[in-house]
């Protein structure tokens, strides 16, 4: 029930009257039945925007973060996420990992749709990183279309540690679905599954026009961090 007071009353027109977000092809979503939604990952924002402009409900895959932070924010960003119904998922170690695919097969054998970034986290420079396989095991397990999407514009609107959003144009773009049918009962062949994620990874990359990188986006994020801490930055005089 809170979902749908935040997409229709409370959240959803505020989020359209301040991005006011081109949508293009909303019609590749299915209406009716179980699919996942496939997206980059370039901004906080992207949680809302999607789920205001898509007709059906949606559920994501959320990292734990957002329901255990602390302080206010901590709560209040932990009571939408419940409240809204996602789903929280520990990225940390294959258990964790195989508990994600769990809880969204759970989603999609209820004929819902699971929204989930194959980057696992998101785009701290606009670039689109490689996809991690869990994204195709669902897919293959429960038989499903993925429908691929790019967010253009978020990354401008919200990039990572802003908290009050620029007011920049935004476009939400879904391709035609992906149909994986022709690798049924091969979901535990390694090969197949970094073959089916580079086919949704390259499909959002032709909606988005990003640039690509061959690396998982948390490497990067942890050498960067890394060497932050190695060569910290001179304080300008």
């Amino acid at each position: 029930m809170f979902y749908y007071v935040l997409k229709y009353v409370l959240l959803g027109p505020l989020l359209r009257l301040v991005f006011r977000p081109r949508i293009e092809g909303l019609g590749n979503v299915p209406s009716a039945g179980p699919a996942i939604v496939a997206g980059n990952h370039l901004s906080f924002s992207d949680h809302f925007l999607m789920p205001a402009v898509l007709k059906r409900r949606i559920t994501f895959l959320a990292k734990a973060e957002y329901f255990t932070g602390p302080g206010l924010k901590g709560r209040l960003t932990a009571f939408f996420f419940r409240s809204a119904g996602q789903i929280p998922v520990d990225r940390s170690g294959k258990e964790a990992g195989r508990a994600a695919i769990r809880e969204g097969l759970g989603v999609l054998n209820k004929g819902e749709l699971l929204g989930i970034y194959p980057e696992g986290t998101r785009s701290h420079d606009g670039r689109l990183y490689k996809g991690k396989v869990g994204v195709a095991v669902m897919a293959l397990r429960a038989g499903v279309p993925v429908v691929p999407c790019a967010m253009i514009g978020t990354f401008e609107a919200q990039p990572p540690g802003k908290i009050v959003p620029n007011i920049h144009p935004v476009v939400i773009r879904f391709g035609e679905p992906l149909d994986f049918s022709r690798y049924a009962g091969m979901e535990n062949e390694k090969a197949v599954l970094r073959a089916v994620t580079d086919e949704i990874m390259y499909a959002i990359l032709s909606l988005s026009e990003q640039e690509y990188v061959d690396r998982y986006a948390a490497d990067v994020k942890a050498e960067e961090a890394e060497k932050g801490r190695r060569f910290p930055r001179m304080p300008r005089r």
